[in-house]
Protein backbone atom coordinates (compact mmCIF):
# COMPACT_ATOMS: atom_id res chain seq x y z
CA UNK A 1 0.00 0.00 0.00
CA UNK A 2 1.47 3.42 -0.91
CA UNK A 3 2.59 5.49 2.07
CA UNK A 4 -0.21 7.52 3.54
CA UNK A 5 -3.00 5.77 1.65
CA UNK A 6 -5.97 4.80 3.79
CA UNK A 7 -7.68 1.54 2.92
CA UNK A 8 -11.39 0.99 3.36
CA UNK A 9 -11.76 -2.16 5.45
CA UNK A 10 -14.09 -4.83 4.18
CA UNK A 11 -16.24 -4.55 7.31
CA UNK A 12 -17.27 -0.99 6.53
CA UNK A 13 -18.67 -0.25 3.07
CA UNK A 14 -17.22 2.51 0.99
CA UNK A 15 -19.42 5.44 0.04
CA UNK A 16 -21.43 4.79 -3.11
CA UNK A 17 -20.36 6.46 -6.36
CA UNK A 18 -21.74 9.97 -6.72
CA UNK A 19 -23.17 11.51 -9.85
CA UNK A 20 -22.62 14.99 -8.43
CA UNK A 21 -19.55 17.17 -8.70
CA UNK A 22 -18.25 16.24 -5.25
CA UNK A 23 -14.63 15.18 -4.92
CA UNK A 24 -13.85 11.73 -3.46
CA UNK A 25 -12.89 13.38 -0.15
CA UNK A 26 -16.20 15.25 -0.04
CA UNK A 27 -18.11 12.08 -0.87
CA UNK A 28 -16.35 10.20 1.92
CA UNK A 29 -17.04 13.00 4.41
CA UNK A 30 -20.71 13.15 3.40
CA UNK A 31 -21.08 9.38 3.72
CA UNK A 32 -19.49 9.24 7.19
CA UNK A 33 -21.61 12.19 8.33
CA UNK A 34 -24.75 10.42 7.12
CA UNK A 35 -23.74 7.34 9.11
CA UNK A 36 -23.15 9.45 12.23
CA UNK A 37 -26.57 11.07 11.99
CA UNK A 38 -28.27 7.71 11.43
CA UNK A 39 -26.50 6.28 14.48
CA UNK A 40 -27.47 9.31 16.58
CA UNK A 41 -31.14 8.97 15.57
CA UNK A 42 -31.07 5.28 16.47
CA UNK A 43 -29.45 5.98 19.85
CA UNK A 44 -31.86 8.83 20.62
CA UNK A 45 -34.80 6.51 20.00
CA UNK A 46 -33.38 3.66 22.07
CA UNK A 47 -32.17 5.87 24.94
CA UNK A 48 -34.46 8.89 25.45
CA UNK A 49 -32.23 10.22 28.25
CA UNK A 50 -29.65 11.04 25.58
CA UNK A 51 -32.06 12.52 23.04
CA UNK A 52 -31.44 16.17 23.94
CA UNK A 53 -27.67 15.64 24.06
CA UNK A 54 -27.59 13.87 20.70
CA UNK A 55 -29.80 16.53 19.14
CA UNK A 56 -27.62 19.42 20.34
CA UNK A 57 -24.30 17.78 19.44
CA UNK A 58 -25.16 15.97 16.21
CA UNK A 59 -28.70 16.05 14.88
CA UNK A 60 -29.14 19.83 14.93
CA UNK A 61 -26.04 20.37 12.77
CA UNK A 62 -25.82 20.37 9.00
CA UNK A 63 -22.26 19.03 8.66
CA UNK A 64 -19.53 17.11 10.42
CA UNK A 65 -17.37 20.21 10.89
CA UNK A 66 -20.23 22.06 12.59
CA UNK A 67 -20.97 19.17 14.93
CA UNK A 68 -17.29 18.63 15.73
CA UNK A 69 -16.71 22.36 16.31
CA UNK A 70 -19.71 22.58 18.64
CA UNK A 71 -18.62 19.53 20.61
CA UNK A 72 -14.98 20.63 20.93
CA UNK A 73 -16.06 24.13 21.92
CA UNK A 74 -18.15 22.76 24.77
CA UNK A 75 -15.49 20.29 25.85
CA UNK A 76 -12.61 22.80 25.92
CA UNK A 77 -14.30 25.97 27.12
CA UNK A 78 -13.62 27.55 30.49
CA UNK A 79 -14.93 30.51 32.45
CA UNK A 80 -12.58 32.79 30.51
CA UNK A 81 -12.34 30.90 27.20
CA UNK A 82 -15.94 30.87 26.02
CA UNK A 83 -17.52 28.04 24.07
CA UNK A 84 -18.88 30.46 21.47
CA UNK A 85 -15.38 31.81 20.79
CA UNK A 86 -14.00 28.29 20.46
CA UNK A 87 -16.89 27.21 18.23
CA UNK A 88 -16.18 30.05 15.82
CA UNK A 89 -12.46 29.28 15.91
CA UNK A 90 -12.91 25.57 15.19
CA UNK A 91 -15.58 26.08 12.56
CA UNK A 92 -13.62 28.73 10.66
CA UNK A 93 -10.54 26.51 10.66
CA UNK A 94 -12.29 23.29 9.60
CA UNK A 95 -14.44 25.03 7.01
CA UNK A 96 -11.48 26.70 5.34
CA UNK A 97 -9.26 23.60 5.15
CA UNK A 98 -10.65 20.46 3.46
CA UNK A 99 -7.52 18.53 4.41
CA UNK A 100 -8.35 18.95 8.09
CA UNK A 101 -11.84 17.59 7.47
CA UNK A 102 -10.42 14.68 5.48
CA UNK A 103 -8.01 13.90 8.33
CA UNK A 104 -10.89 13.88 10.82
CA UNK A 105 -12.82 11.42 8.64
CA UNK A 106 -9.73 9.21 8.30
CA UNK A 107 -9.30 9.29 12.10
CA UNK A 108 -12.95 8.30 12.61
CA UNK A 109 -12.50 5.37 10.25
CA UNK A 110 -9.25 4.39 11.97
CA UNK A 111 -10.91 4.19 15.38
CA UNK A 112 -13.92 2.28 14.04
CA UNK A 113 -11.77 -0.29 12.23
CA UNK A 114 -8.90 -0.79 14.67
CA UNK A 115 -10.62 -0.60 18.04
CA UNK A 116 -13.16 -3.39 18.67
CA UNK A 117 -14.60 -1.28 21.51
CA UNK A 118 -15.59 1.47 19.07
CA UNK A 119 -19.19 0.52 18.37
CA UNK A 120 -20.00 3.37 15.98
CA UNK A 121 -18.68 6.51 14.30
CA UNK A 122 -20.89 8.63 16.57
CA UNK A 123 -19.43 6.93 19.65
CA UNK A 124 -15.95 7.96 18.51
CA UNK A 125 -17.04 11.50 17.68
CA UNK A 126 -18.71 12.03 21.04
CA UNK A 127 -16.67 9.98 23.47
CA UNK A 128 -13.15 9.19 22.22
CA UNK A 129 -10.89 11.73 23.86
CA UNK A 130 -7.96 10.61 21.72
CA UNK A 131 -9.92 11.50 18.60
CA UNK A 132 -11.12 14.80 20.05
CA UNK A 133 -7.64 15.76 21.28
CA UNK A 134 -6.19 15.02 17.84
CA UNK A 135 -8.76 17.19 16.04
CA UNK A 136 -8.25 20.06 18.48
CA UNK A 137 -4.49 19.69 18.02
CA UNK A 138 -4.88 20.02 14.25
CA UNK A 139 -6.53 23.40 14.81
CA UNK A 140 -3.80 24.45 17.28
CA UNK A 141 -1.17 23.41 14.72
CA UNK A 142 -2.90 25.46 12.03
CA UNK A 143 -2.83 28.47 14.34
CA UNK A 144 0.86 27.84 15.04
CA UNK A 145 1.70 27.85 11.33
CA UNK A 146 -0.24 31.11 10.96
CA UNK A 147 1.95 32.71 13.67
CA UNK A 148 -1.01 32.89 16.06
CA UNK A 149 1.12 31.23 18.69
CA UNK A 150 -0.37 32.63 21.92
CA UNK A 151 -3.78 31.28 20.90
CA UNK A 152 -2.25 27.98 19.76
CA UNK A 153 -0.53 27.57 23.14
CA UNK A 154 -3.69 28.48 25.04
CA UNK A 155 -5.61 25.83 23.10
CA UNK A 156 -2.80 23.33 23.68
CA UNK A 157 -3.07 23.97 27.42
CA UNK A 158 -6.83 23.36 27.42
CA UNK A 159 -6.40 20.13 25.42
CA UNK A 160 -3.88 18.91 27.99
CA UNK A 161 -6.11 19.90 30.92
CA UNK A 162 -9.30 18.36 29.55
CA UNK A 163 -8.09 15.26 27.68
CA UNK A 164 -4.77 14.50 29.45
CA UNK A 165 -3.11 14.50 26.02
CA UNK A 166 -0.12 16.84 25.63
CA UNK A 167 0.80 17.51 22.00
CA UNK A 168 2.84 20.63 21.29
CA UNK A 169 1.06 22.73 18.64
CA UNK A 170 4.16 22.67 16.41
CA UNK A 171 4.16 18.86 16.20
CA UNK A 172 3.08 17.48 12.82
CA UNK A 173 0.45 14.73 12.86
CA UNK A 174 -0.69 12.75 9.81
CA UNK A 175 -4.12 11.28 9.08
CA UNK A 176 -5.71 7.96 9.93
CA UNK A 177 -4.40 8.35 13.49
CA UNK A 178 -5.62 6.30 16.45
CA UNK A 179 -4.78 7.48 19.95
CA UNK A 180 -6.15 4.42 21.75
CA UNK A 181 -7.22 5.32 25.31
CA UNK A 182 -4.91 8.35 24.89
CA UNK A 183 -4.37 9.21 28.55
CA UNK A 184 -0.82 10.39 29.18
CA UNK A 185 0.29 10.73 25.56
CA UNK A 186 3.06 13.35 25.24
CA UNK A 187 4.38 14.52 21.85
CA UNK A 188 7.10 17.14 21.66
CA UNK A 189 7.51 20.24 19.55
CA UNK A 190 9.58 18.89 16.63
CA UNK A 191 8.00 15.42 16.51
CA UNK A 192 6.47 14.16 13.25
CA UNK A 193 3.87 11.39 13.14
CA UNK A 194 3.06 9.85 9.75
CA UNK A 195 -0.20 8.45 8.38
CA UNK A 196 -2.11 5.40 9.66
CA UNK A 197 -0.23 5.32 12.96
CA UNK A 198 -1.66 3.83 16.16
CA UNK A 199 -0.42 5.06 19.54
CA UNK A 200 -1.59 3.70 22.86
CA UNK A 201 -1.82 5.41 26.24
CA UNK A 202 1.15 6.81 28.17
CA UNK A 203 3.40 7.01 25.10
CA UNK A 204 6.08 9.72 25.10
CA UNK A 205 7.72 11.12 21.97
CA UNK A 206 10.20 13.33 23.78
CA UNK A 207 13.58 15.00 23.70
CA UNK A 208 16.76 14.03 25.52
CA UNK A 209 17.54 17.24 27.37
CA UNK A 210 17.29 21.00 27.14
CA UNK A 211 18.93 21.38 23.73
CA UNK A 212 16.91 23.35 21.17
CA UNK A 213 16.41 22.53 17.52
CA UNK A 214 15.12 19.35 15.88
CA UNK A 215 15.10 17.04 18.89
CA UNK A 216 12.04 14.78 18.81
CA UNK A 217 11.17 11.46 17.12
CA UNK A 218 10.01 11.01 13.55
CA UNK A 219 7.38 8.27 13.27
CA UNK A 220 6.86 6.70 9.85
CA UNK A 221 3.60 5.62 8.23
CA UNK A 222 1.84 2.57 9.62
CA UNK A 223 3.75 2.38 12.91
CA UNK A 224 2.28 0.82 16.05
CA UNK A 225 3.51 2.13 19.43
CA UNK A 226 2.48 0.07 22.46
CA UNK A 227 1.29 1.37 25.80
CA UNK A 228 3.87 3.09 27.97
CA UNK A 229 6.56 3.18 25.29
CA UNK A 230 9.08 6.04 25.40
CA UNK A 231 10.93 7.23 22.30
CA UNK A 232 13.51 9.92 22.95
CA UNK A 233 15.54 12.17 20.68
CA UNK A 234 15.61 12.90 16.96
CA UNK A 235 15.35 9.22 16.01
CA UNK A 236 13.49 7.69 13.10
CA UNK A 237 10.97 4.89 13.53
CA UNK A 238 10.74 3.35 10.07
CA UNK A 239 7.55 2.76 8.12
CA UNK A 240 5.53 -0.17 9.44
CA UNK A 241 7.69 -0.68 12.53
CA UNK A 242 6.33 -1.94 15.85
CA UNK A 243 7.38 -0.63 19.27
CA UNK A 244 6.49 -2.97 22.12
CA UNK A 245 4.68 -1.80 25.24
CA UNK A 246 6.97 -0.30 27.86
CA UNK A 247 9.96 -0.08 25.53
CA UNK A 248 12.52 2.72 25.70
CA UNK A 249 13.84 3.59 22.23
CA UNK A 250 16.91 5.79 21.84
CA UNK A 251 18.14 4.91 18.33
CA UNK A 252 16.59 4.45 14.88
CA UNK A 253 14.30 1.47 14.28
CA UNK A 254 14.37 0.04 10.72
CA UNK A 255 11.14 -0.30 8.72
CA UNK A 256 8.97 -3.39 9.27
CA UNK A 257 10.86 -4.48 12.39
CA UNK A 258 9.87 -4.87 16.04
CA UNK A 259 11.71 -3.18 18.92
CA UNK A 260 11.07 -4.29 22.50
CA UNK A 261 12.54 -3.85 25.95
CA UNK A 262 14.47 -1.28 27.99
CA UNK A 263 16.71 -0.38 26.33
CA UNK A 264 14.90 -1.53 23.21
CA UNK A 265 16.41 -4.20 21.01
CA UNK A 266 15.28 -5.59 17.68
CA UNK A 267 13.52 -8.94 17.59
CA UNK A 268 15.81 -11.25 15.63
CA UNK A 269 18.92 -9.22 16.43
CA UNK A 270 20.30 -6.01 15.01
CA UNK A 271 22.24 -7.72 12.21
CA UNK A 272 19.30 -9.66 10.75
CA UNK A 273 16.13 -8.44 12.48
CA UNK A 274 12.86 -10.22 11.87
CA UNK A 275 10.64 -8.35 9.44
CA UNK A 276 6.87 -8.44 9.06
CA UNK A 277 4.75 -7.79 6.00
CA UNK A 278 1.59 -6.44 7.60
CA UNK A 279 1.03 -2.82 8.59
CA UNK A 280 0.97 -2.97 12.42
CA UNK A 281 -0.50 0.52 12.72
CA UNK A 282 -3.63 -0.92 11.09
CA UNK A 283 -3.53 -4.56 12.19
CA UNK A 284 -2.93 -3.61 15.87
CA UNK A 285 -0.93 -6.83 16.30
CA UNK A 286 1.04 -6.34 19.52
CA UNK A 287 2.25 -9.83 20.38
CA UNK A 288 2.76 -12.19 17.41
CA UNK A 289 6.53 -11.66 17.60
CA UNK A 290 6.66 -13.52 20.94
CA UNK A 291 6.26 -16.94 19.29
CA UNK A 292 9.45 -16.29 17.33
CA UNK A 293 11.44 -14.91 20.24
CA UNK A 294 13.39 -17.85 21.66
CA UNK A 295 14.53 -16.22 24.91
CA UNK A 296 11.08 -15.03 26.02
CA UNK A 297 10.64 -16.42 29.54
CA UNK A 298 8.05 -15.83 32.26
Amino acid sequence: MPAGEFRYPSSIPSPPPSQATETPLEEDEAWVWAQIKAEARRDAESEPALASYLYSTILSHSSLERSLSFHLGNKLCSSTLLSTLLYDLFLNTFSSDPLLRAAAVADLRAAHVRDPACVSFSHCLLNYKGFLACQAHRVAHKLWTQSRRPLALALHSRISDVFAVDIHPAAKIGKGILFDHATGVVIGETAVVGNNVSILHHVTLGGTGKACGDRHPKIGDGVLIGAGATILGNVKIGEGAKIGAGSVVLIDVPPRTTAVGNPARLVGGKERPSRHEECPGESMDHTSFISEWSDYII
